[in-house]
């Protein structure tokens, strides 16, 4: 890149120079795909060795347009880590035959998750569904699938990872709203097997959010970083901002599940349409940027 270093996606000068491939700052950096949506695989593994980061969280989608085999190798080749597979879960359905398509789908997905070389399946566990209000049941069920997937996804070397979800998405993705919520759920099973996500975009506003990370000690199986901003869009679900255009003290999280001994992969994921349709280039260079002055210390 030439010029002056810009921050996406207002276009104003960056505060600080771009950290370059090789900065030690960037070791446990990761692109989750989802912040550069309009690329495939290759082209985001491409950005990523481009832009130093020592890994990248794959989306089941893109990978199954060219293939696991191949994205695999693609990562693999790159010097890449694949810090989560996004993502199984869904397992709300009521009836049978939901349910039953819901596990053939995770199942699968485990697989695609081993064969990827990540340990770790992100779950968005799923909401009611139509026309359901029972959200005790939705949650029972959410458990009764665990118990199913949990023997299939340690065969594999897959932990599975439930991702807690801000209480807007309760309805339509996720009846798990809080951390706590979601150890219970992985409470029967070893901290080997069943994780827990820390997604500051969804967790940001608990107020028992750093007493549950430390207890989520040796359970937290993925830390993902993007900024909450205001006003939300009419689609809430493109709300998510690039770290330090909101409301959100990162580093004060990234410290509590540092001292809860996480030391993997940081990824960070935007959901927004102005990044999405930003230079990738740009995008990269911008979430190198704010990991270092707003995430590390």
């Amino acid at each position: 890149m030439s010029g002056v270093d810009l921050d996406v996606p207002t276009g104003t000068p960056a505060a600080v120079p771009t950290p370059q491939p090789g900065d030690p700052r960037l070791a446990r950096l990761s692109l989750n795909q989802k912040t550069v949506n309009r690329l495939g695989v290759a082209e985001a593994t491409d950005l990523c060795v481009r832009h130093g980061f020592g890994a990248i969280g794959l989306w089941r989608e893109p990978v199954a347009e060219i293939g696991t085999a191949r994205a695999a190798r693609l990562v693999r080749d790159a010097g890449l880590r694949v810090s989560s597979l996004c993502r199984g879960g869904f397992l709300t359905a009521a009836d049978e035959a939901g349910r039953t398509a819901a596990l053939d789908d995770n199942r699968r997905a485990i697989d695609e998750a081993a064969a990827l070389g990540t340990d770790t399946l992100v779950l968005v566990v799923g909401g009611l569904p139509a026309g359901s209000r029972d959200l005790a049941g939705a949650r029972q069920r959410v458990a009764d699938a665990l118990a199913v997937l949990v023997p299939v996804a340690a065969d594999a070397g897959v932990r599975l990872a439930l991702e807690p979800m801000h209480p807007m998405f309760c309805a339509d993705r996720g009846v798990l709203s809080t951390m706590e919520q979601s150890l219970a759920v992985a409470a029967p099973y070893p901290a080997s097997q069943v994780g827990v996500v820390v997604d500051t975009y969804h967790v940001w506003w608990d107020p028992a959010a750093y007493q549950q990370i430390a207890r989520a000690a040796g359970r937290i199986a993925s830390f993902q970083v993007c900024d909450w901003v205001v006003p939300l869009p009419a689609d809430t679900l493109l709300g998510r901002g690039m770290m330090g255009d909101g409301t959100i003290d990162f580093r004060s999280f990234r410290r509590a599940v540092d001292a809860a001994g996480y030391d993997g992969d940081i990824e960070v994921e935007i959901f927004n349409a102005d990044v999405w349709a930003a230079d990738p280039d740009a995008v990269a260079a911008t979430v190198a940027r704010r990991y270092v002055t707003e995430v590390l210390d």
